[in-house]
């Protein structure tokens, strides 16, 4: 099974190694999404976890008592296919895939199911055309 969480970390709790301990301690593998963590600074951290349903219960417990937040990434990304002039600029920074021009028409494809939400498609789109919903 495969949960996406957005983690926030308290001051205190940035140097702890995390992702080290859901694989050791719990079998679980972290797919790190997006990061933003430093020093004495409260950090956010976008995971995929997979593993066994109870082992990815005891790890979210484990975060949790630890002052680790965690919430459930539900965010999807949307394109507005009336904004979006097919420029292709969305699909050079796209990790996985999946925003791509159709080769026999040059129309931007969006493969949902291939999206993590890494949200670096944003910023690119020249138009706007491309954003989240909450």
């Amino acid at each position: 099974m495969k949960k996406r969480v957005t983690l926030t970390f308290p001051k205190r709790s940035v140097q702890m190694p995390v992702t080290y301990r859901l694989a050791k301690d719990y079998n679980v593998a972290a797919n790190i999404i997006r990061a933003q963590v430093a020093p004495n600074q409260i950090g956010k951290l976008v995971v995929e976890l997979s593993g066994d349903i109870d082992q990815l219960d005891a790890a979210l417990e484990w975060m949790r008592s630890q002052d680790i937040g965690v919430s459930f990434a539900s965010r999807e990304i949307m394109i507005d296919e009336v904004a979006c002039v097919d420029c292709g600029l969305c699909t050079g920074v796209c990790p996985t895939e999946a925003l791509t021009l159709d080769p026999q028409s040059f129309k931007l494809t969006f493969t949902r199911s291939r999206c993590i939400v890494c949200e670096q498609c944003i910023p690119t789109c020249p138009v706007q055309a491309i954003s989240t919903n909450f």
